[in-house]
């Protein structure tokens, strides 16, 4: 377990300045240690208090330090805690990561400055084998997760998606999976919302299949050859009700990854002059 990191807080005339708002300003970096002492033992208390005998020991917590930049910049969770040291809340940054076929979570414990959102303080990080572990710090309040970041960026007004539903959340994600490493940021994914009717009022192909829980999916592809925005295909999954031609808009997407579209072809190729489309969005 590694304790205590100053994220290069601004250093002016030997002022350390954590955050100016709040007025965590200290002259010396033993202040700022000082400052963070309690919430810093209280951590380190709680992990060696529950740590299992066979999680990572410290030279293997050491070498693995270089997770730590990822975790703030790329997490999967961030947790807030405002009760947890009553001077200033903290936050808790979690990514799951798999390396030489080793899973496990990293938790970085932050002070975030509060006009940039951005750590300039970290009490306590760590990596652990251990879901029980993470758990311990997964307290108070979530304000990110994936689930979250896939209703902003991939769900738009008038889908599925962006009305929490949980089918959708399953097939935008697996579509993420898929995606290619240049393919198009998910977030300028809301760059691209334009495309989406000319796609389901006017598609270039139609796909039709059904899945093994006998949902039946109608994809609406459109390519945009002439696209200024490297955009060259828009998708429309849609959900199909039953004994009717109604479909449902559960999320869409650009790509410029021809291998995901694809995987969009499946099932059977339906002519898009023989489709109603009665509901889309």
């Amino acid at each position: 377990m590694k304790k205590s990191k100053n994220r290069s807080p601004k250093k002016i005339q030997e002022l350390f300045i954590i955050d100016e708002a709040r007025q965590l300003v200290f002259d010396s970096e033993d202040k700022v240690f000082a400052f963070f002492e309690e919430p810093i033992q209280r951590i380190e208390d709680i992990y060696l208090r529950n740590k299992k005998k066979d999680d990572f020991n410290d030279s293997e917590q050491l070498e693995m330090e270089k997770y730590l930049d990822q975790t703030l910049s790329e997490p999967d969770e961030i947790w807030l805690l405002k009760e947890f040291f009553d001077k200033a809340p903290v936050h808790v940054f979690i990514k799951n990561f798999l390396v030489n076929n080793v899973v496990f979570d990293y938790v970085v414990i932050a002070f975030l400055s509060s006009k940039e959102k951005s750590p300039t303080f970290v009490l306590s990080h760590f990596p652990t084998k251990y879901k029980e572990t993470v758990d311990l710090f997964r307290v108070e309040d979530l304000i990110f997760n994936q689930d979250m970041e896939v209703k902003y960026y991939v769900g738009l007004d008038g889908d599925a998606l962006s009305e929490d539903d949980e089918f959708s959340f399953g097939l935008a994600n697996s579509m993420l999976k898929l995606r290619g490493e240049k393919d198009i940021p998910i977030k300028e994914f809301k760059n691209f919302v334009d495309l989406r009717e000319d796609t389901i009022e006017s598609p270039d192909e139609i796909w039709r299949k059904t899945d093994h829980d006998g949902n039946v999916l109608v994809t609406f592809i459109k390519e945009f050859p002439d696209a200024v925005m490297d955009a060259n295909f828009y998708i429309a999954v849609t959900l199909e009700e039953e004994n009717s031609e109604v479909h449902t808009l559960l999320f869409s997407f650009p790509t410029n990854d021809e291998s995901l579209v694809d995987r969009y072809r499946q099932g059977e190729n339906l002519q898009a002059e023989d489709v109603t489309q009665e509901s889309a969005h």
